[in-house]
């Protein structure tokens, strides 16, 4: 899939949740755990309610590595509560260093795709979850195709 600002921001409004709890937060988690399993891939995972890290694990073919840069993805989404993909394109687009541009270190932000935020159908930031160990435009598909089959 070829991604647009304009398609992630109707991503972003389509995905508004009316629940968000822990067992929401472990359910999510569990079925991201699931898929990565099933398609054999290497990834991190992690979900945070505000800004506490709620559900953590790696899989098979991942490193504690990728942890970081799911960090750094969760990060982004926090922050701007907006996909890291979408703050990657925009930042292509419009030709300028992400990092530089916000005065925010890379070492805790990374603008590429694999974060999202979790936002409350009224607009609310209720967390994010962050993917990582694909090319980013997969770990923000299997994050997104994740929270579809939930809603």
């Amino acid at each position: 899939m070829e991604y647009t600002l304009a398609s992630l921001a109707q991503e972003q409004s389509e995905l508004g949740l009316s629940v968000f709890n822990y067992d929401f937060i472990w359910d999510l988690g569990q079925r991201l755990q699931a898929r990565a399993k099933a398609e054999k891939a290497p990834v991190a995972i992690t979900i945070s309610h505000g800004t506490d890290l709620v559900f953590c694990t790696v899989l098979e073919g991942a490193t504690v590595l990728n942890l970081d840069w799911a960090a750094r993805k969760r990060a982004v989404a926090h922050q701007f509560h907006r996909s890291s993909l979408s703050l990657r394109i925009e930042a292509e687009e419009e030709g300028h260093d992400f990092n530089k541009r916000y005065l925010l270190p890379d070492s805790h932000y990374f603008a590429t795709g694999g974060g999202v935020p979790l936002m409350g159908k009224n607009g609310t930031y209720l967390g994010a979850v962050a993917v990582s160990g694909l090319p980013d435009v997969e770990d923000h598909g299997m994050i997104v195709e994740t929270l579809r089959d939930m809603l």
